[in-house]
C-alpha cells in the first residue's frame, strides 16, 4: 500500500504540472482574445526578438496580432490601415526573380491597383529593368534590406543602417529617385531596438495583416487553396503580403482581384497612406496617427 501511495504521488506531480501549464496557456490565449492581442506584444515591448504573427478570430474582421497596433504606432509603424473603409494595401516581398513579376504588374495595371513591392540587394542587382517598370506603372518600392539578415540578431546601429542604406543606393541608381521610407523586416522578425532604429532613420515599419503559405516554389498552393485564405479573411484597411516569386500569385493575380472587387474592395497606396497626401476615391491620410 506504501509502494503504490509512492507510486501515485510520483505520477500525480508531472500530471498536475502539465495541467497547470494547460490552465496557464488557457488563460493566456483567453486573454489575448479579450485584450485585442496586447498580451502578445510583451515580447517585443520587452526587447525581446519577436517573429510577427496573427490570429484570425472572425471572417471579414482585422485578425489579432501579436504586437497591438497601438504599440507599433509609436514607432510609426503598423500591420493594418485604421480605417473601415473596405480598401486593401497589396505588397509583394521578392528576394530573386522567376518570371511571375510580369504577369503580377498587367494585373495590376489592368486593374489600376498600386502595390508596394518590397525589394531585397539581389532583385535591384539583377532585375533593374522590372524595378524602373514597377516606379513607372505607379508602384512603391520598398526597402527589404540588402542580405535579407535576421534584423532582430542586428543591435548595431550602423549595421541596420547599412542594410538599407545599400539599397537605397541601388534604387537611386537604377531609377535616379529617391528610395520611399517604406521598411519590411525580413520574416517578419523584429525587436523594439529594431523599430526604434528603423524610425529614427525615417523609415516606416510595414508588417502585415493578410498573407498565406505561397513561398515554396517547389510546393505551390492550388488556385483554389490560394482563394480559400485571401478572400474570407479580407478586411477593411488590410495589409495584403504576397510574394512575386510565387507562381500562383502569378497566375490567379486578375482573378483575384477581381473577386475583391466584386466584394466591395478597392485598392489603396501604402505610399499615399503613410507618407503622401490623400488618395482619390476616399481613402485617407493617416500620416497623423504616427507623427
Amino acid at each position: 500500500m506504501i509502494q503504490s501511495r509512492s507510486m501515485l504521488k510520483k505520477l500525480w506531480a508531472p500530471c498536475a504540472a502539465v495541467a497547470v501549464v494547460g490552465a496557464v496557456c488557457a488563460l493566456v490565449l483567453w486573454a489575448a482574445h479579450k485584450n485585442g492581442g496586447a498580451v502578445f506584444a510583451s515580447a517585443a515591448v520587452s526587447g525581446e526578438a519577436t517573429n510577427w504573427g496573427l490570429s484570425f478570430q472572425q471572417e471579414g474582421q482585422p485578425p489579432v496580432g501579436n504586437a497591438t497596433a497601438e504599440y507599433l504606432e509609436q514607432y510609426g509603424s503598423l500591420y493594418r490601415a485604421p480605417t473601415e473603409e473596405k480598401v486593401l494595401y497589396v505588397t509583394f516581398d521578392a528576394g530573386f526573380e522567376n518570371g511571375n513579376t510580369g504577369a503580377i504588374l498587367d494585373a495590376l495595371q489592368k486593374h489600376g491597383a498600386k502595390a508596394t513591392f518590397f525589394l531585397v540587394g539581389n532583385y535591384f542587382e539583377t532585375q533593374p529593368d522590372l524595378v524602373k517598370r514597377m516606379v513607372e506603372e505607379g508602384h512603391t518600392v520598398g526597402n527589404h534590406t540588402y542580405s535579407h539578415p535576421d534584423m532582430s540578431a542586428i543591435a548595431d546601429q550602423v549595421s541596420f543602417r547599412n542594410e538599407l542604406e545599400k539599397n537605397e543606393k541601388l534604387y537611386r541608381d537604377i531609377t535616379g529617385q529617391e528610395m520611399k521610407k517604406l521598411y519590411r523586416p525580413p520574416q517578419g522578425k523584429f525587436c523594439e531596438s529594431n523599430l526604434q532604429m528603423a524610425r529614427g532613420l525615417g523609415y516606416r515599419t510595414v508588417f502585415w495583416s493578410l498573407a498565406y503559405v505561397d513561398w515554396y516554389e517547389n510546393d505551390q498552393p492550388t488556385h483554389e487553396e490560394a482563394f480559400q485564405k485571401l478572400l474570407p479573411r479580407a478586411h477593411p484597411g488590410a495589409v495584403v503580403l504576397l510574394h512575386s516569386t510565387s507562381r500562383t500569385n502569378g497566375e490567379i493575380m486578375d482573378e483575384l482581384l477581381t473577386k475583391w472587387e466584386e466584394m466591395g474592395y478597392t485598392f489603396g497606396s501604402l505610399e499615399a497612406l503613410l507618407l503622401g497626401a490623400p488618395q482619390e476615391g476616399g481613402q485617407g491620410d493617416f500620416r497623423s496617427l504616427w507623427q
